[in-house]
């Protein structure tokens, strides 16, 4: 009997989809606040008198400390029931937002982004990888489709009304919104949640053999080369509209939550395709990503140049973290903890430093160049992709 059937054998199917759901509430959780200072830097900067460049670590941290907390965390826990440690990790969270929300000094809303960083690295690695145990291994595609969602939509519906409460009662607001949010979920987790006992202990040795796997290394190298292009690309997607397409700053969050809705739907539809075929799914976003990149600066002057590029372009991202996720996940069937680990770490990893070596090409060069160089990197992703036999 399998870890999966022995968690879902006493439960009914809509209390495995409760679970998915109270899940998928904390991830969007993580998400909203991981990316939630993107429309308040200004304010931010302002309150303690801070460049924009300062500030802007509230951004890079969390990411980078996420991809060390994932192992670390996953590591050190042993064999600790995951429902108490994840019900733990959404109670460090609620006090991140807590003292963001009152801190005094900007150091201390940089230790609250700490504090984010090391939450987003362990409940990512932990819950990303539920979905089997949760309802079942024959319906584990869609509801790890359902969980991978809350990325879209906490960038489609978190940070514009983090940005909207920021605006109307200031930057401290927002955060304290998300403290209480957060203790909702805190709650729908405790309830909703089996018990989860460790299937067995994540250790680094387990790590390091799956990294001499070829599949997953296929997985980090692609992985990386997609998510680097994205984040090196999609940071300075605001300056490209102001610049290239010239739309006003009121159109270009229509323009986002547009961009963000297909992303939404991207996932969904991943969510299903990969069951047919993931490196061809994979594939398909990677370059998709690619193209629309590279397209941008040459047909997005125009409105609905850039609008067009931006649907093909968010869809094609959502699909992104689902299929990762998923090769992963299928790399190391007898670990899945593990191969959560190994997503979460490089993923996170990749995602500040995308946005980092991004802005390094738009100092040097231009906003068009880094879209074109973010493009060509996906493309290479692609490559790798295309050389690979079917995963």
């Amino acid at each position: 009997m399998t870890a999966s059937t022995l968690d879902t054998s006493a439960r009914t199917p809509l209390k495995g989809w409760l679970a998915v759901l109270a899940v998928t509430l904390g991830i969007f959780s993580l998400v909203t606040t991981e990316i939630l200072p993107i429309g308040l830097l200004t304010p931010i900067g302002e309150d303690f008198r801070i460049t924009p460049g300062t500030a802007g670590l509230t951004m890079t941290l969390p990411g980078f400390l996420a991809a060390l907390a994932a192992p670390a965390v996953t590591v050190a826990a042993g064999r600790l029931d995951r429902k108490i440690l994840l019900c733990a990790l959404m109670v460090v969270l609620a006090l991140s937002d807590v003292l963001a929300a009152t801190a005094h000094a900007y150091w201390a809303v940089l230790v609250s982004r700490v504090l984010v960083g090391l939450v987003i690295g362990a409940f990512w690695a932990i819950g990303s990888g539920l979905a089997a145990r949760l309802v079942g291994p024959e319906r584990a595609g869609t509801a790890t489709a359902v969980i991978f969602s809350a990325v879209p939509l906490g960038s489609v519906l978190g940070v514009p009304a983090g940005t909207f409460l920021g605006e109307l009662f200031g930057w401290r607001a927002a955060f304290a919104v998300m403290a209480v949010f957060t203790a909702g979920v805190l709650a729908a987790l405790a309830w909703a949640l089996p018990p989860l006992p460790s299937a067995g202990a994540t250790r680094l040795g387990v790590l390091r053999e799956m990294t001499r796997q070829r599949a997953t290394r296929l997985g980090l190298a692609v992985t990386v080369l997609v998510v680097l292009a994205h984040f090196g690309t999609y940071t300075y997607v605001t300056p490209l509209l102001r610049q290239v397409t010239q739309v006003s700053p009121e159109l270009i969050t229509v323009f986002l939550f547009v961009y963000g809705t297909a992303g939404i739907a991207g996932n969904f539809v991943a969510g299903a395709a990969i069951a047919r075929d993931l490196r061809l799914t994979f594939l398909t976003a990677a370059g998709l990503i690619g193209v629309v990149t590279c397209a941008l600066p040459f047909l997005g002057d125009t409105e609905p140049g850039a609008l067009a590029l931006l649907v093909i372009w968010g869809f094609a991202y959502g699909a992104v973290p689902v299929c990762s996720g998923t090769w992963f996940a299928r790399a190391a069937p007898q670990a899945p903890e593990a191969a959560s680990v190994l997503f979460t770490s490089s993923f996170q990893a990749t995602l500040s430093a995308g946005a980092l070596l991004g802005g390094l090409v738009v100092d040097a060069v231009s906003v068009p160049a880094v879209m074109v160089t973010g493009g060509v990197v996906a493309l290479l992703a692609v490559a790798v992709l295309s050389r690979a036999r079917s995963a």
